[in-house]
């Protein structure tokens, strides 16, 4: 077991020479502490009344949404807090909240900056694979100094009444998107979710980033291997 940061990425254990180059991070709960996207959401809703208006009024809504599941609820609102906005008034919001986060304290895992800096030295494939918001996350890897970095995210896209869903990179969503891109083997794989067991599984080292006893426990049944756990702060 881990319990800080890598020394060094270990030596490929098979496949192709693209494979062992290829490593793979999450971005919530891995390098971000929290939902980069989420804190976005609520920081729309305290900036304006109008949109706790528009939370109320849709109701309904929201409500028939999460009688189908919790997720659905909560995009339900996200697009509640996106309402009015085009894709420049939306990227230009991201971005400037993006900045702000930057300048917080312990807003970011330093350790997990720095295992993904010494990843790139060492003439890694670095792709950040997350569930945030691709013009978000962008904006806050490039603050930090990782401009260059490929980065697989959701996306939104402009609707009637404003920037709504088109693709949620979660789940399975990661590796399909991932082979879209033509990368189909990885030799690591960051992550701190159950939910990125597609990605984990064929990682050659499944790395867990403060992890629970519990959740390393079923990560490992699901996976019949051990996986390497570190504390990150």
């Amino acid at each position: 077991m881990f319990t800080g940061e890598m020394t060094h990425a270990p030596a490929d254990a098979g496949g192709d020479a693209d494979a062992s180059r290829t490593v793979l991070f999450d971005f919530d709960g891995v390098l971000f502490q929290g939902d980069a996207f989420e804190q976005f959401i609520r920081h729309r809703y305290a900036s304006s009344a109008i949109y706790k208006v528009l939370a109320v009024l849709t109701v309904p809504w929201w409500l028939l949404c999460g009688v189908f599941s919790r997720r659905r609820a909560a995009w339900a609102l996200t697009h509640v807090a996106l309402c009015g906005l085009g894709a420049q008034r939306y990227q230009a919001a991201a971005e400037a909240f993006a900045d702000e986060l930057v300048r917080r304290p312990r807003q970011f895992y330093r350790v997990g900056l720095s295992v993904l800096r010494r990843h790139l030295a060492e003439g890694d494939n670095v792709i950040v694979v997350t569930g945030c918001e691709r013009m978000l996350v962008t904006r806050l890897l490039s603050q930090l100094g990782l401009p260059e970095l490929t980065i697989v995210a959701t996306q939104l896209k402009p609707g009637l009444f404003g920037m709504r869903l088109q693709m949620h990179n979660i789940g399975r969503r990661k590796v399909q998107n991932l082979a879209a891109k033509g990368v189909t083997t990885w030799r690591m794989a960051y992550s701190d979710s159950f939910q990125d067991m597609p990605m984990l599984k064929p990682a050659v080292e499944a790395v867990l980033v403060n992890g629970t006893p519990k959740l390393c426990k079923r990560v490992e049944k699901a996976l019949g291997r051990t996986v390497t756990r570190v504390a990150w702060y």
